[in-house]
């Protein structure tokens, strides 16, 4: 599940006005709502930090995605980023029943992380050496 769709799927459970969380959080109306649709994210860690409290969630819940989609990038290049958003967004449709808690998403979504990178790295030997990065990046 994408970022904007946590905020705006915990903001409705909560049932809350977009005014109201940005009040709460210390952001303008305007920017509250640019990270419900996904046209910007919060700059500083204390923002994530706030909406945390305000949804009584562990803040890994909201950064997950961010984090696993900018290693993604950065270690397996465009492909990568786009097969771990492809995950992302299963992950996504298989939670949009709603029969899990929040906590227990984060669980999983930390798993099917780990299961990505243990495939990467299985499927790293059968990768023509001429492709293979540095070992330390």
């Amino acid at each position: 599940m994408e970022f904007k769709d946590k905020l705006r799927s915990l903001r409705k459970s909560k049932n809350r006005t977009q005014k109201m969380v940005s009040d709460k959080i210390d952001v303008s109306l305007r920017t509250y709502k640019n990270y419900e649709l996904g046209h910007s994210r919060p700059r500083y860690r204390e923002i994530y930090l706030k909406l945390s409290k305000i949804y009584d969630i562990n803040i890994n819940y909201l950064l997950t995605e961010d984090e696993f989609l900018d290693k993604a990038s950065e270690k397996y290049g465009k492909n990568g980023f786009l097969q771990a958003k492809h995950l992302v967004n299963q992950l996504g449709a298989l939670f949009a029943g709603g029969e899990l808690s929040e906590k227990d998403r984060d669980v999983v979504m930390r798993q099917m992380q780990e299961i990505y990178w243990d495939a990467k790295k299985e499927n790293k030997k059968f990768t023509p050496k001429k492709y293979l990065k540095d070992e330390n990046e």
